[in-house]
Order: structure tokens, then sequence, then C-alpha cells
């Protein structure tokens, strides 16, 4: 196993524990991995009256930085254009309270890439970051 398919393996897990995560709260999943031209977003989900559009991040080995640290200004720009586009493509959410979450996976050791993993059995911290930014119209025109 390569670099970066350890990165897509540890990306893939982090996902669907996030959903189960998202999912014992109370919310439901609308979109998983919606594109737009302007980007990704991992998950939307929704509950009541209320969505939040999702990104998931994990790292392995911290010493880098935690995995919130790398949603960089530019990869907000990228989500809001792309909760925007949603947004035009179903009006019906458009009166909805939206929130902009990022859940993130940070593993304290480093991975053998050889090897294939169950990350749930290593330790890691979890951090669910709720309105970890909004829309902000002075960003997305950068």
């Amino acid at each position: 196993m390569n670099q970066k398919t350890l990165q897509q393996s540890i990306g893939t897990w982090a996902e669907q524990t996030a959903w189960q995560y998202l999912h014992q709260h109370g919310w439901r999943m609308l979109e998983q991995n919606y594109h737009s031209v302007f980007g990704e977003i991992d998950g939307i989900f929704i509950q009541a009256e209320q969505l939040i559009f999702v990104e998931v991040k994990a790292r392995s080995q911290t010493g880098y930085g935690k995995a919130y640290e790398v949603v960089s200004a530019s990869k907000q720009r990228k989500i809001m254009k792309t909760a925007m586009q949603f947004l035009t493509e179903y009006p019906h959410y458009s009166e909805y309270y939206c929130r902009f979450d990022v859940i993130c996976f940070d593993f304290s050791q480093q991975f053998a890439k050889t090897v294939q993993q169950d990350f749930s059995k290593f330790p890691y911290d979890l951090q669910w970051i709720e309105n970890a930014f909004t829309f902000d119209a002075d960003l997305i025109n950068l």
C-alpha cells in the first residue's frame, strides 16, 4: 500500500465513521460526495429545517498539524461555492438554516504503508466543529 492508497483508506474510514456519528446524533444524509464545478462537499445532512455541509479530515502523526488546520480559506471558499450550487439545484432548501461543520480525526501515530489497517483499533481524537466557518461573501469572491 503506497502513501496515496493509505490516505484514501484513512479518508474512507473517517467518512464512514463520521456518517455513523452524525446519524447517532439525529442527522440524516441527503448527499455524499456532492460535486459541482467548484469542488466537492463530503456530506450534506438534514435535521428539522437545518442543513449541514460537512468536511471530514483525518490525519496520522499529528506532529505536522491537526486535521482541522488543513481546511484552508481556499478549501472553505470551494465548499461555500459548492453549497451555493446545491441550494440553487435544490431551491426548496434555500430557507433552511445552513452551517458548515468539520469532523476531524487525529491519530497520534503513523501507519505502516504496507499493511491493511483497521483504523478503529488505533487511538484517535474525534473533534466535531460545528459552525467551523460561515458564508462569507468576501471570502467567496476572492
